[in-house]
């Protein structure tokens, strides 16, 4: 079975400001076109199978930038839905919320187009796009490579690790990077983390 390459859109203004980004659709910063351009050896250095991609123009962007074609948008990539706290930072939150955390605490309701998603709906997501993952693994001999964002990649390699959404803290995921999902003896690890050329 072939590896899970997992690409962070490149950086936008609200991702360099802190602000939680879910479902506006900002562009990359020309320093993010960038970001996403240095990825490109490393990602011909891979045989590509499959690819998705987010339908949110900094991931849409990121992928045309780093090379790879014939991408399939798919809805359940998108950014978490963070409902009252989209476009706000942590720090803003803590203000009224002291110790507030996203991968316990989950979000405040936001509005009925963007109501907000806790860890576990997150998580279940992220358990969809899996299946298609594997699905897309098991009909081609290469990687399937994922390009989408910080929160809900760092969601689904808990998932894929077999561990609760909430552990998905556990994985700091920078802006324009690339992280290999493997295998070592039929089991899924981690075989790379914020990869960068060179």
């Amino acid at each position: 079975m072939g590896d899970l390459l997992l690409v962070r859109h490149g950086e936008t203004e609200w991702s360099r400001s802190g602000r939680h980004t879910g479902r506006t659709d900002v562009p990359l910063t020309e320093r993010g076109r960038e970001e996403a351009r240095r990825l490109v050896p490393l990602i011909r250095s891979y045989r590509i199978g499959a690819v998705f991609v987010s339908p949110l123009r900094r991931a849409r962007e990121t992928a045309e930038l780093i090379g790879v074609h014939d991408a399939r948008v798919d809805a359940d990539l998108c950014e978490w839905d963070y409902g009252g706290y989209e476009g706000v930072t942590t720090a803003d939150i803590q203000r009224t919320r002291p110790g507030w955390f996203l991968f316990t605490d989950g979000v405040a309701p936001g509005p009925p187009e963007h109501p907000g998603e806790s860890p576990r709906q997150v998580g279940e997501r992220a358990d969809r796009m899996l299946a298609k993952v594997d699905d897309a693994l098991a009909g081609t001999e290469g990687a399937v490579v994922l390009v989408a964002h910080g929160h809900f990649l760092r969601v689904l390699t808990a998932r894929r690790l077999g561990l609760a959404a909430e552990h998905g803290a556990l994985f700091q995921l920078a802006t324009g990077t690339l992280c290999r999902l493997g295998t070592e003896h039929d089991r899924p690890v981690v075989a790379g983390w914020n990869l960068l050329p060179g």
